[in-house]
């Protein structure tokens, strides 16, 4: 998988800018889905419950908001499998 990573995003989100710098920053690889322009993409994330951006997809585990926490997860599980998802 090249992009380990799919972000829902919406324009103007600090928490959206910040998650993707922050993967940015540790050369991590992602998709960006805009739920402004994406219907089907917002009802799926709420009809799940997820009210708030960003949502994040990362190899089985989903997460929303900025979590450094998580990035680190991502970034330790990316140098154990030597970049595989």
């Amino acid at each position: 998988m090249n992009e380990p990573l799919t972000i829902y995003s919406k324009p103007g989100c600090v928490q959206c800018t910040a998650t993707m710098r922050a993967l940015d920053s540790a050369g991590i690889a992602y998709r960006v889905i805009d739920l402004t322009t994406d219907a089907a993409a917002l009802d799926r994330l709420k009809s799940d419950g997820y009210l708030q951006a960003p949502v994040i997809e990362s190899a089985g585990d989903i997460w929303t908001g900025f979590r450094p926490d998580k990035i680190e997860g991502v970034i330790r599980m990316l140098d154990e499998t030597g970049g595989q998802a």
